[in-house]
């Protein structure tokens, strides 16, 4: 494999069930037919749909989820089976040799009790180690692997893990020369214009200015930590966008001189 395989990390709403799935997975098939390529999901809304229909009702701390042991098995069915399958069936039926897994399998992914000063958050958990050979192994063999961020703690039970935190803890373990955060914006907007190219300085700036404000925030930091992290680009972008190649793509710094 040259340069390393990219790294996608996907959020709950383009998962569920209709036309947008459809739309993602021949993006996501076109993608893994150029180039080795990690997939990374979430789920929320299926959980919290589960939830309802079992009678629990969901809870967040600072947008985390409260991860109670009934919750903890829907987090488990929902991210590691429904979602997981959903996507990998879709992908399969593209001709895509997907292959999905969770941060359990041959502890791909190793996590602790998140400890948070708001109270306890249950069987949420933060990563602590990465097993990437297990990913590199799966692509030299022409998968494509579509990761659940369950993750396996000490104990030999699972945490429900956040899973922008497991799609950049993959990203950073492989080395990635690209990972690609989806979203339903278009890419960092400076007035009507998305950002074609956004230096690590210069996204800090528009941070502090108020130009990138409200939940382009948390996009923009973990775009950041992934630089930080030794990813080589970043990119935020929406379906349309990754179907054409568009977005902001977010790096360490400018390569031309400033004029």
């Amino acid at each position: 494999m040259t340069g390393g395989p990219y790294l996608i990390k996907i959020g709950g709403a383009e998962l569920e069930d209709g036309p947008v799935l459809e739309q993602l997975v021949h993006a996501l098939a076109a993608l893994a037919n150029r180039q080795p390529l990690v997939i990374v999901h979430g789920g929320g809304s299926d959980i919290a749909r589960l939830q309802e229909r079992l009678g629990l009702k969901p809870a967040f701390v600072d947008g985390l989820r409260i991860t109670d042991e009934a919750s903890m098995e829907v987090a488990e069915m929902v991210l590691s089976g429904i979602v997981n399958k959903r996507l990998s069936a879709r992908l399969v039926s593209q001709g895509i040799r997907a292959l999905g897994l969770s941060g359990v399998d041959a502890g791909l992914l190793k996590a602790r009790k998140l400890s948070h000063p708001a109270g306890d958050l249950g069987r949420v958990g933060e990563i602590t180690a990465v097993q990437a050979s297990c990913l590199e192994d799966l692509l030299g063999q022409g998968f494509t692997p579509v990761v659940s961020p369950i993750s396996l703690g000490d104990d030999g039970r699972p945490f429900n893990v956040n899973a922008d935190h497991a799609a950049l803890a993959l990203a950073a373990a492989l080395r990635v020369p690209e990972m690609i955060f989806l979203t339903n914006v278009p890419g960092v907007l400076d007035g009507e214009h998305v950002v074609a190219e956004l230096p690590a300085d210069r996204a800090e700036a528009m941070i502090a200015s108020g130009a990138i404000h409200g939940g382009m925030i948390p996009k923009v930091r973990s775009a950041l930590a992934a630089i930080q992290a030794g990813v080589g680009a970043s990119v935020i972008t929406d379906l349309a966008g990754l179907e054409t190649g568009t977005g902001t793509k977010v790096i360490a710094q400018t390569v031309h001189a400033q004029h």
